[in-house]
């Protein structure tokens, strides 16, 4: 078994491990991810998880339409308790989409009384504001917008800490500098493909705010490799990008290491993240990752990993 050395979470006083459990699939998206999961094995993985070495797991009020919650707060009910010392965080989502899209604070104070409903918790310990790109930082942090309403639900002692979860960096760093969060999630930022958010990083280090990083493996390039999902990120991607992550792949295959394992040790290196998301739609998920993080990589393929990484410009940013 491998020990996971937990560390503060900036300023918040949690401690977790440098692993946490992501669930974004394991709420059953297969239009999304191409992953069916059924309640048994839902159930079976997040048992592992809260069993297991990692004391960090992540949510969203959004993910499969509540289904992730509802499902870990069915396991939580069954065990009588979140575990001592575990770190369960969500996130605020809004409803609707296009143009009628509600991402108000009202919308805000409804998602959090739905994720404490499903998760059967009156107190959550951390809540993001969730992908705010989807409305303009004005109408995040207006009076009647959701920045607000997560403040006031802190001071009322219904959560503990507040976060921020998206994709544009110039934006996360806009939210971090309100003052108001305390951790930041930026995902498919910080890969071997991508390092477009050590920026944002290295400015987090300087405020105090604690860094996860999302999907070190891409939506799945850097695990399964370019030729089986091609797509980097969920989205179209330049060849130029699935050669390099095919040059990766054989690097590794020469030093007889998965390329998973130096995906998810590459985001594990970087001491300015806190904890790295891994998503798990199976138990054996869990123990293949810390095998993945047990295993010794050698300098002279890290510095090979490097030299294929892509140019900057290819980076999301």
């Amino acid at each position: 078994m491998v020990t996971l050395e937990r560390r503060p979470l900036g300023r918040t006083g949690l401690s977790v491990t440098p692993l946490c459990v992501g669930t974004s699939a394991l709420g059953s998206m297969p239009h999304l991810y191409g992953y069916a999961v059924d309640d048994d094995r839902a159930r079976a993985t997040l048992l592992s998880a809260f069993a297991g070495p990692i004391n960090f797991i992540d949510t969203s009020n959004s993910y499969a339409d509540g289904e992730s919650e509802r499902r870990i707060g069915a396991v939580l009910a069954e065990l009588g308790h979140l575990p001592d010392g575990y770190v369960l965080a969500t996130k605020v989502d809004p409803a609707g989409d296009g143009g009628r899209l509600d991402f108000s604070g009202a919308r805000a104070r409804r998602s959090v009384a739905e994720s404490r409903t499903r998760l059967g918790l009156d107190r959550l310990q951390l809540v993001y504001l969730h992908d705010p790109e989807r409305i303009s930082f004005e109408k995040a942090t207006a009076p009647d917008g959701p920045v607000a309403a997560m403040r006031a639900l802190r001071d009322e002692g219904v959560i503990a800490h507040l976060g921020v979860a998206g994709g544009p960096l110039d934006l996360l760093r806009r939210f971090v500098d309100t003052g108001d969060f305390e951790v930041v999630i930026s995902h498919n930022r910080y890969t071997l493909v991508d390092r477009s958010a050590l920026g944002l990083f290295a400015h987090c280090a300087e405020v105090g705010v604690a860094v996860v990083n999302g999907a070190p493996f891409g939506g799945g390039m850097l695990a399964k490799g370019p030729d089986a999902q091609p797509n980097y990120a969920y989205r179209d991607t330049p060849e130029v990008i699935r050669e390099r992550a095919r040059a990766m792949q054989g690097a590794c295959a020469r030093h007889g290491v998965p390329l998973a394992a130096a995906a998810v040790q590459f985001s594990l290196r970087q001491p300015l993240i806190t904890a790295t998301i891994i998503g798990v739609t199976r138990p054996e998920r869990i123990a293949e990752t810390l095998a993945h993080c047990a295993l010794e990589l050698p300098a002279e393929l890290w510095a090979e990993l490097d030299e294929l990484a892509p140019p900057d410009d290819l980076w999301l940013g």
